[in-house]
């Protein structure tokens, strides 16, 4: 006798709904928990709702994070991501290669002029204010971007090119151009970088204080 595969198993026709249930709801925990990040660190925030609808930063990330899994996925689907991403760019000013890896609670302040090569590795709660470039100084197909760790602020205009490191908790000053690895903790500032090794005793955003010239 035939058994149809609904009567073998009576829970396989629910099995997609609640697989799109559980993505749905993965994605908006994603998403409030990248506005609250937002949040905190804008303080002309209002809301979660003004937050989301009208930040520029946020809207790029969420765009790239649909499209950098286009890219990781069939060859086919590259040119997809990489018009996805050139569609984003126009609509916020924010240029992310869908390559490009981005950590969880990024946050681009303002948004416009901001270029993240195709390379470039992005971790955990790094904040970039506008007109920051994440770039490459090779035209080899190679890993040629830099990688940023986690919790690192890149100030207004800065330029960090190559395939270097930026450490943990680090910080890059307004306009500065940064070509080599910066250690965990310091501050790299002006025009090449000159770093500022970490005090004992003083957070990077104290270090910061210590001199106006290199605010961010």
């Amino acid at each position: 006798m035939h058994v149809s595969r609904s009567a073998e198993d009576p829970q396989q026709p629910a099995r997609p709904v609640a697989r799109w249930a559980g993505r749905v709801a993965a994605a908006r925990a994603a998403a409030l928990e990248d506005v609250d990040a937002a949040m905190a660190r804008d303080p002309a925030a209002q809301s979660r709702l003004e937050t989301f609808l009208t930040s520029p930063g946020l809207h790029a990330v969420w765009s790239h994070r649909v499209a950098h899994r286009l890219w990781e996925g069939r060859p086919a689907y590259r040119l997809p991501a990489r018009v996805l991403s050139n569609v984003t760019r126009t609509l916020t000013g924010v240029e992310i290669h869908p390559g490009a890896t981005i950590g969880r609670r990024f946050f681009i302040d303002h948004g416009m002029g901001v270029v993240i090569g195709e390379t470039s590795v992005v971790g955990d709660d790094v904040m970039l204010y506008h007109d920051v470039t994440l770039g490459g100084r090779s035209m080899a197909k190679v890993k040629r971007h830099p990688t940023v760790g986690d919790r690192v602020t890149i100030g207004s205009g800065a330029r960090v090119l190559g395939d270097i490191n930026l450490g943990d908790d680090s910080q890059v000053g307004a306009n500065s151009v940064v070509t080599r690895d910066v250690p965990p903790g310091a501050v790299a500032v002006g025009i090449p970088a000159q770093i500022r090794e970490p005090v004992p005793g003083l957070t990077p955003e104290e270090l910061l204080d210590e001199s106006p010239a290199i605010w961010i």
